[in-house]
């Protein structure tokens, strides 16, 4: 057998191992996070439900080292979402879970931004699918950092969030299409985002974003607008949404590049445009005076985020 040959043996389709060098390749990773509240005795007293990692189980390059208290032991549990490759290539095909019990209060972010790389010469896409559900009386805050695509990336993304009544979620997805400052636009390629979000069984807000800069849409004023970012944040289990809505709009900068809205129960935050920075710093500073209605607790920011 030539060396030639060997590597043509070796660039075959591996059924039993999964490493796969044609249309069919999957590189999966899943991360499943379960979290309660739970009361803990403390000097012979019982103490006030402390929300617990109560559940953790990976596969592949996906997981989180230890949960956070930055906001005392009773707080808010932090945790981060570790993808050591730090971005996803043609065949990853990641999956998140995590449910928050009742009476816990947890926040989800990540420790840097998420890369979309260019797909490989078989245009094999990626896929990244995260599903989050809140029991009654559960908060959860869903704060990943932003995601930059570069050009040629193929790939979907679905985000699914299942609210019991009582239920309450906050969070936002930044999406930053090519690289500017390395004059490497997004010219090529093609993104899908869908989100389902559920209060009850029942369907509150759906939607289905695709970014193809083939399309009309993607130039057209009536679309994309030639937008570079763009960013959305939620919010369900507001008391007063007419009252946060009209906060928002004092205390936001004032610009066309965002609005705010509410629909059905939920509230929505919108921002098209060209700056990434711009777009993470209106949504921290919304989810920063959001976050106490919401939760009566005052916003505290990751540490991650300051690194």
């Amino acid at each position: 057998m030539t060396a030639f040959q060997r590597v043509e043996q070796c660039r075959q389709p591996d059924q039993g191992s999964g490493h796969r060098f044609d249309l069919e390749r999957r590189w999966a990773a899943g991360l499943s996070l379960g979290f309660e509240a739970r009361a803990e005795v403390v000097r012979g007293e019982e103490s006030k439900p402390v929300t617990r990692l109560a559940h953790r189980k990976h596969h592949g390059p996906l997981r989180v080292q230890r949960p956070f208290y930055p906001e005392g032991r009773n707080g808010c549990c932090h945790v981060y979402l570790l993808h050591p490759p730090g971005g996803l290539v043609s065949g990853d095909e990641l999956r998140i879970e995590a449910s928050v019990g009742e009476g816990a209060h947890v926040l989800l972010t990540t420790p840097a931004a998420a890369k979309l790389y260019k797909a490989d010469s078989h245009g094999v896409a990626w896929g990244q699918h995260t599903r989050l559900q809140v029991a009654n009386n559960g908060i959860l805050e869903y704060l990943p950092q932003e995601t930059l695509a570069f050009d040629g990336s193929r790939g979907e993304q679905t985000t699914t969030i299942e609210l019991q009544t009582g239920a309450k979620c906050i969070g936002w997805e930044i999406l930053a299409l090519g690289r500017p400052a390395s004059n490497l636009p997004f010219v090529s390629g093609h993104l899908e985002q869908r989100f389902r979000l559920l209060l009850g069984g029942r369907p509150l807000w759906l939607e289905r974003q695709l970014m193809d800069p083939a399309h009309p849409r993607f130039k057209g004023h009536w679309g994309q607008g030639g937008a570079t970012v763009q960013a959305t944040l939620w919010v369900v289990g507001l008391e007063d949404e007419s009252g946060a809505i009209e906060a928002l709009r004092e205390a936001l900068p004032a610009n066309p590049r965002w609005a705010v809205t509410r629909r059905r129960g939920v509230l929505l935050l919108r921002y098209l445009g060209q700056e990434r920075n711009e777009a993470w710093a209106l949504c921290q500073q919304a989810w920063e005076l959001l976050r106490p209605k919401l939760t009566g607790q005052p916003a505290s920011v990751p540490r991650i985020w300051l690194t």
